[in-house]
């Protein structure tokens, strides 16, 4: 588009759009989603062990995980063997009789296991059920 100016002379506007800034934005944003997304989709490393049966968990519950170091967790958070009762509890918000699901390493011993179980019922908590995979029936590993 041109116009001319006051003294006469024929101008052109600048209508084009400098791009580079949005292009340097939308790249630094890219670099730290990039960085960012395997951070959150990080999770406690298990290896559940398999069984037959297996039932789907439907909806949000309290998960406890025993991983093979021993540590345990309430939800994704590390929680001290003694004070597991009352931060299960804590999360329930006291509702005892809600199912609490247990999700154990296979390599983890049973004694171990056996741990987390009696602090469990030593909060008062009776309805645990263990978390397991799928047995791959097909005869493959």
């Amino acid at each position: 588009m041109a116009f001319t100016n006051p003294k006469g002379r024929t101008q052109t506007s600048l209508s084009e759009i400098n791009v580079t800034p949005l292009v340097d934005v939308v790249l630094v944003l890219l670099v730290i989603f990039m960085i960012t997304a395997p951070i959150l989709q990080s999770g406690i490393e298990v290896d559940l062990p398999k069984t037959r049966t297996v039932k789907a968990i439907s909806e949000e519950r309290v998960v406890v995980t025993v991983d093979k170091k021993q540590t345990v967790y309430v939800g994704n958070h590390p929680v001290n063997i003694h004070r597991l009762g009352s931060s299960v509890l804590d999360q329930m918000r006291g509702e005892k009789t809600s199912p609490v699901y247990l999700r154990c390493d296979q390599a983890v011993p049973f004694g171990a296991f056996a741990k987390v179980i009696d602090a469990l019922k030593q909060a008062g908590l009776t309805n645990i059920n263990i978390v397991t995979e799928p047995l791959n029936t097909s005869g493959r590993p």
